[in-house]
């Protein structure tokens, strides 16, 4: 009787670990899908306090990454695995950045306040940095002020801003008729997480602006690129194959953050 008691307690033991195995919130991933206003997005959020967040533009060969999968194999052969990359702003037929473009603390172009013609151009627009355990996405004459003397360690401009101080950049209409794959980044109100954002499908700017401001409850977002935006995910078994870029944006490290 005593053995058949001890039988049963051991099953009832091993029954109750496996249910709260079977049981237990899964992890966050980085990496969610999103519907939003109709169309499909792809959002990655991280942890500013927790995520190693950097810009790519060139290879120790002296040649630009232009690939995600370039840029794995190098941070694979440095020990640090690649995590997450997206287009990280535009560039030009060499892959130099358009705008301000600061990697590990040197800066390779300079601060562009100059309206000028396409989406870079549509003013106000924007620059994305990561300056030790802080972030920012800031209008272009306010980050100018923000570092009259220096630069953060990493920084990229782009344009246009898609949502400034929680309103809308004013050339946005709701039923735009340009409709492309667009990729961008907004912060968190508390300024402690990062979301990076695909379109998985052509979606015109107003809408792409208010997943950010609606959805994900981002008082500031700039908008990154489109037509060549693309995302690398292992996590979701996301590698996008396209034309060589630029300015590429990744995580070398991180513990996910939910969207």
């Amino acid at each position: 009787m005593i053995a058949v008691r001890h039988l049963f307690l051991a099953v009832c033991a091993a029954a109750s670990l496996w249910l709260s195995a079977c049981t237990a919130e899964p992890p966050p991933r980085a990496c969610s899908p999103v519907h939003f206003d109709g169309a499909p997005f792809t959002v990655c959020s991280f942890d500013v306090d927790r995520a190693d967040i950097r810009l790519f533009l060139t290879h120790p060969d002296g040649a630009p990454y232009a690939q995600f999968d370039r840029l794995a194999a190098q941070m694979e052969a440095d020990g640090t695995p690649l995590l997450f990359a997206m287009n990280g702003g535009m560039y030009h037929d060499d892959r130099r950045a358009v705008g301000l473009y600061v990697e590990d603390g040197e800066q390779a172009a300079a601060l562009v306040t100059s309206a000028g013609p396409g989406n870079f151009g549509m003013l106000p627009n924007g620059v994305f940095w990561r300056d030790g355990g802080d972030a920012g996405i800031t209008e272009t004459n306010a980050y100018g002020v923000l570092f009259p003397d220096g630069s953060p360690r990493y920084a990229t401009q782009s344009g246009p801003m898609l949502v400034l101080d929680g309103a809308l950049h004013p050339d946005f209409n709701a039923d735009g008729p340009s409709r492309k794959r667009r990729n961008g980044v907004g912060l968190s109100a508390d300024g402690r997480t990062v979301h990076f954002a695909i379109s998985d499908a052509p979606v015109n700017f107003h809408t792409f602006a208010r997943l950010f401001r609606d959805r994900l409850g981002t008082p500031n977002a700039l908008y990154l690129d489109g037509v060549v935006s693309r995302l690398y995910a292992p996590g979701i078994q996301r590698d996008e194959p396209g034309p060589d870029l630029g300015p590429i944006v990744a995580v070398v490290s991180a513990q996910a953050a939910t969207p």
